[in-house]
């Protein structure tokens, strides 16, 4: 059993590391506070190769491996959550399903813009209606004359409004024939008629990540924009989750990450009764135990990627993965901000905005709930 990540792993950690301390972590308080999404950022991570790294290099892609495309999310989450949430959204929830559902034709027609950075692609599932009860779905496509016509609405769809966004793969509920109803997943292009985007703002966490409305009025779409098979969208959906799972996983890994980092150099530069703070057991302790929690957090994803990258079964190690990396988070980011005392609070100290990113972190994706629920299946087989 060899726990050494490759030197090309090590090389990828080092190389997004730099980049988020260099490009992203100047911008990420002010950008946080505007609650503006960067296209001068969301292109620079293009460039860098970070979107659609595990797709073979014919599409555009670098044809790495899965633990290389999360330790890049976790590094990004290390510094800044709203950057790291649009590469994660980007790879797992747009690309993906293009790529393990796609055509030939609608591989080469989207994926190669969507791996440079200059295009966004969204997964839309969630409704106001339809949360974890994804069957609840009232979005439908009715296919007449050769187009799907889609009539409803989508909410919280990362990457869906900005500028760069390019369209979305829209989960729906089809009827073939007037009466009979499949879940079914259709490409809808930006810009398509009767097809339209709302920017969310007022945002707790994710505030620098653009969230979206989607609304379909009657927009029609060619047939051939299916994806998949009519039918088959419970079984993309499914997919999709599981590899997204692992992305939201290497979030919550990536900002327990940082938020231990500043609470360690805090407890070095902070000194309480004469001495550094770090010297008192209790924080000594609280930062122990944070650092454990980190290092299980990231043995059992790294072993969900091994077991993705190796064709063995992933689902429940990846529901294990996003539950615990998203509780631990939430617990080393409160410790975190335990230690940093009433600075802690204080948005001229990251630790405020890593508290908050975090909270979304056991809903995205799927609940915690939701997740208990998926392992607990697994195990009662």
């Amino acid at each position: 059993m060899n726990f050494d990540l490759s030197e090309e792993h090590r090389l990828i950690r080092q190389t997004v590391r730099d980049f988020a301390e260099r490009e992203v972590k100047p911008l990420a308080q002010e950008l946080d506070e505007k609650g503006q999404f960067s296209l001068e950022l969301t292109r620079k991570m293009g460039e860098l190769g970070l979107f659609g790294m595990y797709l073979p290099e014919k599409y555009g892609g670098q044809g790495l491996d899965t633990i290389s495309y999360i330790i890049a999310v976790e590094e990004l989450a290390r510094v800044d959550s709203s950057q790291a949430a649009t590469l994660a959204a980007h790879n797992s929830l747009g690309i993906g399903p293009i790529y393990y559902f796609g055509t030939k034709e609608q591989k080469a027609k989207y994926l190669p813009k969507l791996c440079t950075g200059e295009h966004l692609w969204a997964f839309g599932l969630t409704e106001p209606d339809a949360g974890s009860d994804s069957r609840g779905t009232k979005t439908t496509a009715k296919l007449e004359n050769g187009e799907w016509i889609i009539n409803g609405s989508k909410i919280f769809i990362t990457n869906g409004a900005s500028e760069l966004a390019m369209g979305a793969a829209v989960q729906t509920v089809a009827k073939t024939d007037g009466r009979e109803r499949k879940f079914t997943t259709i490409l809808v292009d930006k810009g398509t008629k009767g097809y339209s985007t709302v920017p969310m703002h007022g945002k707790m966490m994710w505030r620098a990540s653009d969230t979206a409305e989607l609304y379909f009025d009657d927009c029609r779409v060619p047939e051939e924009n299916i994806l998949g098979k009519v039918g088959q969208g419970s079984k993309i959906m499914l997919s999709t989750l599981d590899n997204g799972r692992l992305s939201i996983a290497a979030m919550g890994l990536g900002l327990a990450q940082g938020a231990l980092e500043m609470a360690i150099q805090y407890s070095k530069e902070r000194k309480q009764f004469g001495k550094e703070i770090n010297k008192f057991q209790a924080i000594s302790f609280r930062l122990a135990d944070m650092a454990t929690k980190v290092e299980l957090a990231r043995n059992l994803l790294y072993k969900a990627c091994w077991l993705k990258d190796n064709k063995r079964p992933f689902g429940k190690e990846a529901a294990m993965s996003k539950l615990y990396c998203s509780e631990i988070a939430k617990e080393v980011a409160d410790d975190a901000v335990q230690i940093h005392g009433g600075y802690g609070l204080m948005k001229d100290y990251p630790i405020e905005r890593f508290y908050r990113d975090q909270r979304l972190l056991q809903i995205g994706e799927g609940t915690s709930e939701i997740q208990r629920l998926v392992i607990a299946r697994q195990i009662l087989k």
